[in-house]
């Protein structure tokens, strides 16, 4: 009788102790599903911080609702945001229009992908010495800048304004050299596109960006003494690598930077400064 007892004792306690064990496994299972509804994938994008740093933190919040975790990292300069891109130290860029792209992959055989127009930033003239064009005089000097898609751009906006011809009319990567008609015989100082506004006090005149006059406290519409037209085709796009356009979280990326918000966005609080490309 006592080992019918003792069998029985045993049988409950076993069956005690695997229910027991199956409730805590569902319940760390659920645990478990809970906490991979919830997880977020991460993207890292590098940006120049103004405009574009400020137009992601647009998408910052609307991405976060996708499950995108967007971090945005800030670069002044206009190589190490490709290099970056293709040694996959980051996911994508935003700082940069396609002509500077392909010059870019061109020079140092590499793949990037353009996937989505955002916005044109209007090249402008900007100068402390002179007022209007009719101001700048024989011997101006004139800074533009030194890499070869912006700098032909740069004289692009100059010949349009009767103050040079070009060996080419519509050359994008021309430079000084192919000037063939100079009839105020500016000189021309070749810099690196981020230091042309600490320029201003030396040169007669500054061919800038949008983006590095905007840093400079610079504003395009009240300072620039000409501007690109807002149709300029120099839109600035989102940059991926080959391997990653097609993830799911880069297409959500760039669906947020073509939404209305951002549209909005650019429209209130740039005024025509920065248009939208979309």
């Amino acid at each position: 009788m006592k080992k019918i007892i003792l069998l029985i004792t045993f049988i409950l306690t076993l069956s005690f102790a695997l229910v027991g064990c199956t409730k805590a496994n569902t319940n760390e299972t659920n645990s478990n599903a809970g906490t991979n509804s919830n997880k977020m994938t991460k993207i890292v994008v590098g940006a120049s911080p103004n405009p574009h740093a400020e137009i992601l933190n647009v998408v910052k919040p609307i991405l976060a609702k996708e499950g995108v975790d967007l971090e945005i990292k800030e670069f002044t300069d206009y190589v190490t945001p490709n290099t970056a891109l293709n040694d996959k130290q980051i996911d994508a860029n935003f700082f940069q229009h396609v002509p500077y792209l392909e010059d870019f992959e061109k020079k140092n055989n590499m793949k990037l992908v353009p996937l989505v127009k955002v916005h044109v930033e209007p090249m402008g003239a900007y100068s402390k010495k002179i007022k209007s064009k009719d101001e700048i005089k024989d011997s101006a000097t004139v800074a533009v800048p030194n890499d070869a898609t912006n700098e032909g751009r740069a004289l692009l906006l100059l010949q349009k304004q009767g103050l040079i011809k070009l060996k080419d009319p519509n050359g994008l990567t021309q430079t000084p050299r192919d000037i063939v008609y100079n009839p105020k015989h500016l000189k021309f100082v070749e810099l690196e596109a981020p230091q042309l506004p600490r320029t201003l006090q030396d040169v007669d005149l500054a061919i800038i960006n949008t983006n590095f006059a905007l840093e400079a406290n610079l504003n395009p519409l009240k300072d620039a003494i000409f501007m690109e037209d807002k149709d300029s085709p120099y839109a600035n796009v989102l940059v991926v690598r080959p391997d990653n356009q097609n993830d799911p979280a880069i297409q959500k990326l760039a669906k947020a930077l073509n939404s209305e918000e951002v549209k909005k966005f650019i429209e209130d609080k740039y005024k025509g400064a920065i248009v939208p490309a979309f």
